[in-house]
Order: structure tokens, then C-alpha cells, then sequence
């Protein structure tokens, strides 16, 4: 499937616009926010991407998921290699789904259309915006939290105790309100106010962390007694049947970014920038907010006696009202940062996919907002194996399945050439296929699906799994969802040209 010269301009370095959007401009599936963005707007550099990942990785999800790992009895270095592993696996398939943001301008459901159907485009979207409503809870509790533990040190019992609603202490829905107001505000302004945020935020959102290390270790009497904390689990059997399903879920912590990374680089100068400014970024600043985290928790349970894994309650433990303010405020910051980036873009996109004349990115981040408080974040993060094995393991697994399709029709198949005006066509073109449906795709990623996440056991799910036989494959969900999603594509694909012929 070649590129239409007719409805397209291709410049030197091969990034591919529309001639003309005036031809689909009346479709049922077209909006201004949707539609391929004009070389001229794709201005994002090195340094945008570089600091978008510093500005979503840098967080405190990304901090209690490394501290997790020391939760569930790994040593620092058996922990660190985890995350690390992790990162650069997840690396592959989101560099490879970023290509098509930046050679056509398109944001992730719009290149969904070209496997899944103009229509069916809507499933995986979908899919995808849910858990990132679910995420977006999560950081706003967690950030909301931190807000409540600095004003609490400064008013004192009266504001942390007291008296509570549903559980919690009134002033701690006060907090995690008003965090969320904050983040509506600033989506309601669009993407170039997030990334003036990102920009800003970046170099800043170290601070925290580093200066809750500083103080564990000064406490700890240095690395020596932290760096001793011996593993709990050894490098025997006991290390290995958690390894794996930890791996899943370190994978699956970025998995929704790679498949919704065209959302930001569609707008990116060059796919040298985009790629240079994302290496650059995930695998260095996650491995860095592991390693302190890490060391800040081990540090921890050499002081304390336990892992304590939330850093808004090990900040509450410290004497030093400095200290905790200047940490806390850091994390605050870094979360918004976080969410509005890793959380709020793709489900606006998404929902506004759903409904293009309707929803705008706007209405599509309220829509988010108010579904991330409905899912109750609060009950998702209060364990460290529901959080990795059950939260994480569950979505990595049926979004794998989507990613290997992906990579498989648009690497395979097609060679990443579209035919970029047919991805906004009403009942005609080239990705119309079935009434809008790709039928392939939606029973390989059904077929990737069963297989990643069928046998899921622990937590919410039966001890012998889902479905018994298929429980083996539910400790390795990822990859499995992600090998037989693309596999089931392309085989189905194939057969449906050699049968044509």
C-alpha cells in the first residue's frame, strides 16, 4: 500500500501531510484535533521529548513502583535490573509505534484506524482511555496525598486527624479535590500548555527525590546499612517465580504509552529528534527515580524496620518540617506534570475519537477527570501485589495483544506507508474495510488477549486462575500478549491475501 501522491506532500527527510484537508473536512470522523498536523506545527525537539519523559517518569506512582519491588522482599539490585529490563523492553514497541506519529502528524486512534477500521479504531481507544482514566485516579490520590501531608505540617493534628468521611480524613478529599481542579485547568488550555508545563517542570522534578534520599541516608549513617538490606527472596527459585511476573509489570507500567506515544510525536520535528529525545529519556530517567527510590526505601526499612513503600508516608515520619515541605512540593509538581502528559492526552484524543463532531480534547480531559475520581483510585494502589500483579499484569497483557498488531500491520504489511486522507474516510477508502471494522484485527488482539491474561490468578482473580490451563502464561502476560496478537494479525492477514488470489 503505496502513499497517494495526489492527496499528499512528502518532504526530504519523509514526514508525509495533506494536500488538502477540505476534502474531509464534512466527515463524520474528522475535527481539527484529529486531523494530521501541518509540517510547519511539528516543532518539538530533542529536548521536548527528553523533557516530557523526565516530566512523566519523575513521579510518585513511578517512585512507589520501584520501592514495591523492596516491598515484596527484592534486594536493591535485584529490583534495579527488574525495572531497567523492563524499560528497555518497553522501549522497542513504543519507538516503533512513534514512527507513524511523526511521519504522518496522527495522533494513536487515528493510526488504530488503519488496522482496526475507521470504526473499530474506537475499541482500542477505548481500551486505552479507561486505564488511563484509572491512572490518572491513581496520580491525583497519590498527589493529593502529598498535598495533605505538607499543609498538615504546617496546621498541625487538627488538619491530619481530622474528623473523617468515608475513611479518610475530610480534609484529605479537600486536598485531592483541589489537585484535581488544578490539572482540569490546565488540559482545558490544550497541548501547548501541557508542554510549556513539561518544559518547565522537567528539571525540577528531581529535587524531591533526591532530598528524601539525602535525609534517609544521612539517618541510615550512609549507603553502607541500606546497600546491606539483604533480599528476602535469595537467587534461588523463590527470586525467579517472582521475577518474571514483576518484569510484566514493570513493562506494562509504559505500555499504554507505547501505543499512544503518536499523540506527542506527531508533533516532532524529525524522527531523529523523537527517537534520540525518548532513549534519552525513558530508559535514563526511569532507571534514575528507581534507584532512588530504591535506596530511599531500603533506607527506610533499616530505620524504621519495614518497606515503606508510599513516599508521602515515610516524608510524614521525618522530623524535619524543611525538609518534608520542600520533598513534597517537588512530588506535587512532578505528578501533575506526570499525569497531565502520561494520563489526560490519549483519553482526550480517545473520547474525542469516539465522538469527533462532539467532544473536543477539552471536554475529552473533563470526561477523564471525572471518570479517574468514579473507578475510586484509592482501593487500586493500597497493596503492592494487587498494584503490580493484578492492576499492572492484567491491562500489560491485553494491551501487548493490541501493540503486536500494530507493529505487525504497520511494519510488516504495509512497509509504514498509508494512505493518510483514507484514515478519515466516511464509508469509502482504504481502511473502511468491513462497515468500518477490520475483523483480523479485533480476533487477534481477542485471541493475543485470552492467551496474556486468560490464566490471571492472585489478588481479585481465582487461585487457579481464570481459565486453569492457561495460567502458566499469565506470570510471562506481556510478551505472550504481545507475540500472539502480532502472529494472529499476520497470519490472518496473509491467509486473507492468498485466498484473494
Amino acid at each position: 500500500m503505496a502513499v497517494d501522491p495526489a492527496q499528499t506532500q512528502v518532504t526530504p527527510d519523509g514526514r508525509v501531510e495533506l494536500a488538502d484537508v477540505g476534502p474531509i473536512e464534512h466527515s463524520r470522523f474528522y475535527n481539527p484535533e484529529l486531523a494530521p498536523v501541518p509540517i510547519k506545527d511539528r516543532t518539538w525537539t530533542t529536548y521536548n521529548f527528553f523533557a516530557l519523559w523526565m516530566g512523566m517518569a519523575h513521579n510518585i506512582p513511578s517512585y512507589t513502583l520501584a520501592a514495591s519491588l523492596i516491598a515484596i522482599g527484592m534486594d536493591w539490585v535485584q529490583a534495579f535490573i527488574t525495572i531497567t529490563l523492563g524499560n528497555l523492553i518497553v522501549l522497542i514497541p513504543m519507538l516503533l509505534n512513534s514512527h507513524a506519529g511523526t511521519k504522518y502528524g496522527i495522533p494513536f486512534p487515528v493510526f488504530a484506524r488503519a488496522f482496526y477500521g475507521v470504526r473499530g479504531a474506537n475499541l482500542v481507544a477505548l481500551l486505552r482511555a479507561f486505564i488511563a482514566c484509572a491512572w490518572f485516579g491513581i496520580q491525583t490520590w497519590v498527589g493529593g496525598k502529598a498535598l495533605h501531608v505538607i499543609i498538615g505540617k504546617l496546621a498541625g493534628d487538627p488538619w491530619i486527624k481530622a474528623p473523617q468521611i468515608g475513611g479518610q480524613p475530610w480534609t484529605l478529599w479537600l486536598c485531592f479535590f483541589g489537585f484535581w481542579v488544578v490539572q482540569m485547568l490546565i488540559i482545558w488550555r490544550g497541548m501547548d500548555a501541557i508542554r510549556r508545563f513539561e518544559n518547565w517542570t522537567a528539571p525540577l522534578v528531581s529535587i524531591g527525590f533526591l532530598i528524601l534520599l539525602g535525609y534517609v541516608v544521612g539517618k541510615a549513617g550512609g549507603f553502607g546499612p541500606i546497600l546491606q538490606e539483604p533480599s528476602k527472596l535469595g537467587w534461588g527459585a523463590d527470586f525467579w517465580k517472582i521475577f518474571f511476573p514483576a518484569l510484566m509489570g514493570m513493562i506494562a507500567f509504559w505500555s499504554t504509552l507505547s501505543l499512544n506515544m503518536p499523540d506527542f510525536t506527531r508533533f516532532g520535528g524529525s524522527q531523529k529528534k523523537q527517537i534520540t529525545g525518548q532513549i534519552l529519556g525513558l530508559p535514563t530517567t526511569m532507571s534514575f527515580i528507581a534507584i532512588i527510590a530504591i535506596l530511599t526505601t531500603s533506607g527506610a526499612q533499616a530505620l524504621y524496620g519495614q518497606a515503606i513503600w508510599d513516599p508521602a508516608d515515610l516524608a510524614s515520619r521525618f522530623d524535619s518540617t524543611l525538609v518534608v515541605l520542600v520533598a513534597l512540593i517537588s512530588l506535587v509538581l512532578a505528578t501533575i506534570s506526570a499525569n497531565l502528559a502520561a494520563n489526560v492526552v490519549s483519553p482526550s484524543y480517545d473520547f474525542s475519537n469516539a465522538f469527533p463532531k462532539k467532544i473536543t480534547f477539552a471536554l475529552g480531559g473533563l470526561i477523564t477527570g471525572v471518570i479517574g475520581i468514579v473507578i475510586q483510585p484509592w482501593r487500586l494502589i493500597s497493596d503492592p501485589n494487587i498494584y503490580i500483579f493484578a492492576w499492572l499484569g492484567f491491562y500489560g497483557g491485553l494491551l501487548a495483544a493490541v501493540a503486536g498488531v500494530f507493529v505487525a500491520g504497520y511494519w510488516v504489511l504495509n512497509k509504514t506507508a498509508l494512505k493518510l486522507q483514507d484514515l478519515y474516510e466516511d464509508g469509502t477508502g482504504a481502511y473502511w474495510f468491513n462497515g468500518g471494522w477490520n475483523w483480523k484485527a479485533v480476533v487477534a488482539t481477542v485471541i493475543g488477549g485470552v492467551l496474556a491474561v486468560g490464566g490471571a490468578y492472585g489478588g481479585p482473580f481465582p487461585a487457579d486462575g481464570l481459565i486453569p490451563l492457561l495460567k502458566p502464561l499469565y506470570d510471562y502476560n506481556w510478551v505472550v500478549g504481545f507475540v500472539a496478537g502480532f502472529a494472529a494479525y499476520l497470519a490472518l492477514s496473509l491467509r486473507t491475501k492468498e485466498t484473494a488470489r
